[in-house]
């Protein structure tokens, strides 16, 4: 496919290479592409092989996949966030493709009713106000404000308001993105 009919725009790739200080002389040395091809797709005038992606990609840190994602022709997206209660924590939350965030507020003494199991996300606890108890199958948090814990989501777990005015964040990841 080329040029501006594509789902894809590789025309941020100029940008990248410029923000790593690289010429177009420096990306076909450190990559192996012509600078023609490289020219022709910061132009958005021609979709590019894979191999080419691979070898581009290696240059900036990155993989193949991570540029594709990047010339995805959206490049933000916008969502309004839902809310529902857990046991005595009211959550308000958004949620896109590989992440959701959740905002917890809650008084003390109870804790999540029949949390749920993520079976494939990671899973961060970020104490912003108060304490929270963490309860993993073999080990419990107690966290203060300002502290975090991360595990496996596949882990049964709780979390337990210690006193009143208590805020969290949880961030679910899914596992393909590692940290």
């Amino acid at each position: 496919m080329e040029g501006k009919n594509s789902a894809y725009d590789f025309s941020f790739l100029r940008v990248l290479r410029k923000t790593h200080g690289f010429t177009l002389q420096q990306m076909t040395k450190k990559s192996g592409v012509s600078c023609a091809v490289i020219s022709r797709l910061e132009r958005n005038l021609a979709s590019p092989e894979l191999e080419t992606l691979y070898r581009l990609a290696k240059c900036f840190g990155m993989n193949a996949t991570d540029l594709v994602h990047l010339a995805e022709s959206r490049t933000t997206e916008e969502k309004t966030e839902t809310s529902h209660r857990s046991g005595i924590f009211r959550f308000r939350t958004v949620t896109y493709g590989n992440i959701r965030v959740l905002y917890g507020k809650a008084d003390s003494g109870g804790q999540t009713s029949k949390p749920k199991i993520h079976q494939d996300q990671y899973e961060l606890c970020w104490v912003l106000k108060g304490r929270v108890r963490l309860t993993l199958p073999q080990v419990t948090y107690e966290l203060g404000a300002g502290e975090s814990v991360q595990f496996d989501s596949v882990l049964q777990h709780a979390y337990e308001s210690a006193v009143d005015g208590t805020e969290l964040i949880i961030i679910l990841l899914k596992k393909g993105n590692r940290f």
